[in-house]
């Protein structure tokens, strides 16, 4: 019977995938009337629906024949429509191709378009930071060949980065520009517009604007069959039920939107399905559904590592619930995979530490899981042991504690007398910010006899403007640039620096740079709002952390707190002049 039963199995395969062969084969028979343009455009018109094979043997079938003609422009093309619908892997390897044919192409749409496509699979599976270096570099081409619909699309998805990390407002500004004046964008990017502006005006809490884009976008999304887009504004429209309090009408529409992306690849929409569907069936009182959806929001996640900021909702609302039903081992799971999240999300959403629920700050959860493991592994007793241990931990977190507090006071402290040295303008209060040509004997007793007194004079001056001008502002400067800036030797420069400076050539250039940074950043409000990484990159430095180090080790103080004690007086200052 088995053997049977499997040769009737063998014999329908065979049967499917000969009709799938000539359904295949007569739809390609039926593009070669099609030119490349009409190819193309039949291509776009599949690709956002649900006929996503035959999107594919369009682009197989234009490449083919792009490659028999021998026409690299064409070969161009179809390797870009080969890429989409894609493994990441496969994608790139197509884009790969694209830059290795357009590599010295003098098209203004190279290598700017390169960089957009890369940035785009790089943002759609989930790699923010690859994604963000890809679409500066489309912008700064774009911008270098005047481009300006490659410009248009670089700053849309900084601006979907920028909301993807909470900066929604900005992301408004960008994407409302573009949407009401972005003409020169075809029907594809407008609509992806019109989608994230309204998910973004939902996250501001502008609920109506909001509600037209989505009534506008399921209506276009309906006419033009692109089943994906409708759904995702369904659960956009479910949002925005759920924002209103409207929760059986967000059920509703959630679980439509729900079912179409269980059977679709695409990971984080279904995700974001179930958390609105469980947010709303949790304000309806139904607990037992909304931990079902938030349960299998984790096991998705589990697969893709997909993480997104409202993680932070889901997993609480988990340990709250069988923290409740006193079920420790769940407790405990989900403690864990929260902490996983919560690490993953410190260091990809450096926003998010701030905004986490005090309740469930990581040090609280440790000592939590702590608790909880020694719970279950003894049950019956608590051991003086064990009650030692919890002293000796706390006893340890409180002098923890009060050396933080003692060091954090110290840390004010010595950037308050930072910013007083400023004000007061006392130069012998400043740190070592230049210092004057040394002069007749002087130089002479503390030259080297190998370096001529005319020589050491002649680098000290150069070096005096070098200061003054502030050159050491720009980047890569090393001792053997500046060496041949002022027409000398390295060696010679060396041995000045070291005599005359009294430092290394290293910490004699860190220490102007943070000199510099030390005076501006209290003098300069508008420098002082810039991001760290960009006040870094201003003062020389080739990231933000060699920039932080060098400024605590220079002043022994961190830059958060100096920045802090800065807006600390001027807000002191501000309250004077206002009740004087």
């Amino acid at each position: 019977m088995k053997i049977k039963y499997s040769f009737l199995l063998f014999l329908c395969c065979s049967w499917y995938s000969m009709i799938c062969a000539q359904k295949h084969k007569i739809f390609g028979d039926t593009l070669s009337i099609y030119n490349y343009s009409e190819l193309e455009n039949k291509f776009y018109n599949f690709k956002g629906s649900n006929k996503i094979n035959e999107s594919k043997l369009i682009a197989q079938y234009y490449l083919e024949k792009a490659k028999k003609a021998k026409k690299q422009n064409y070969i161009a093309e179809g390797y870009v429509l080969m890429h989409y619908n894609r493994t990441l892997s496969m994608s790139l390897k197509y884009i790969d191709s694209l830059e290795f044919i357009k590599r010295n192409s003098q098209e203004d749409s190279y290598p700017t378009r390169i960089y957009l496509l890369k940035g785009r699979l790089y943002y759609d599976s989930d790699n923010e930071k690859l994604a963000l270096n890809n679409f500066i570099n489309a912008l700064k081409y774009a911008k270098k060949n005047k481009n300006k619909r490659h410009i248009a699309i670089a700053e849309i998805y900084l601006a979907y980065l920028n909301n993807y990390i909470g900066k929604h407002a900005e992301a408004v500004k960008v994407l409302q520009y573009y949407y009401d004046n972005g003409d020169f964008l075809d029907d594809n990017e407008h609509e992806h517009i019109r989608l994230n502006l309204a998910n973004t005006l939902l996250d501001i809490n502008k609920l109506q604007p909001s509600l037209k884009l989505i009534h506008e976008g399921l209506n276009s999304t309906s006419k033009r069959g692109e089943i994906d887009r409708y759904n995702q504004y369904l659960s956009l429209f479910g949002l925005y039920n759920l924002k209103s309090k409207n929760y059986q009408i967000a059920i509703d529409n959630l679980n439509k939107s729900k079912n179409y992306f269980s059977t679709q690849p695409n990971d984080l929409n279904l995700n974001y399905a179930l958390l609105y569907l469980g947010q709303s069936y949790s304000g309806l009182q139904e607990t037992e559904k909304a931990i079902d959806c938030f349960t299998k929001i984790d096991f998705h996640i589990q697969k893709t590592n997909n993480i997104f900021p409202e993680l932070k909702e889901v997993y609480p609302y988990l340990i709250d619930y069988y923290k409740e039903k006193n079920n420790k081992e769940k407790q405990l799971y989900y403690i864990d995979r929260f902490l996983t999240v919560y690490k993953e999300l410190d260091s990809k959403f450096r926003y998010i530490s701030r905004e986490l629920p005090r309740r469930y700050d990581a040090p609280k959860l440790l000592q939590e899981k702590e608790n909880i493991i020694r719970e279950i592994e003894n049950k019956k007793t608590i051991s003086y042991m064990f009650i030692g241990f919890l002293l000796l931990s706390l006893s340890l977190l409180i002098l923890l504690y009060y050396r933080s507090k003692k060091a954090e006071k110290r840390h004010k402290k010595i950037a308050h007398d930072l910013l007083q040295s400023i004000a007061n303008n006392h130069s012998e209060n400043k740190v070592e910010n230049s210092e004057n040509i040394t002069s007749g004997d002087n130089l002479k007793d503390r030259t080297n006899r190998v370096i001529a007194e005319d020589v050491a004079e002649t680098i000290l001056k150069e070096l005096n403007l070098f200061e003054t001008k502030e050159h050491f502002l720009k980047k890569g400067i090393t001792l053997t640039t500046l060496a041949k800036r002022i027409k000398t030797n390295s060696n010679y420069l060396s041995e000045i620096i070291n005599t005359h400076k009294e430092k290394n050539f290293n910490v004699y250039l860190n220490d102007l740079r943070i000199d510099y940074a030390i005076s501006r950043l209290a003098k300069d409000k508008k420098f002082r709002s810039y991001k760290i990484p960009f006040i870094a990159e201003e003062l020389g430095y080739n990231n933000e952390q060699a920039f932080t180090l060098a400024f605590k080790k220079r002043t022994g103080t961190p830059l958060s707190i100096y920045l802090k004690e800065i807006e600390k007086v001027e807000t002191t200052f501000q309250k004077k002049e206002t009740n004087p």
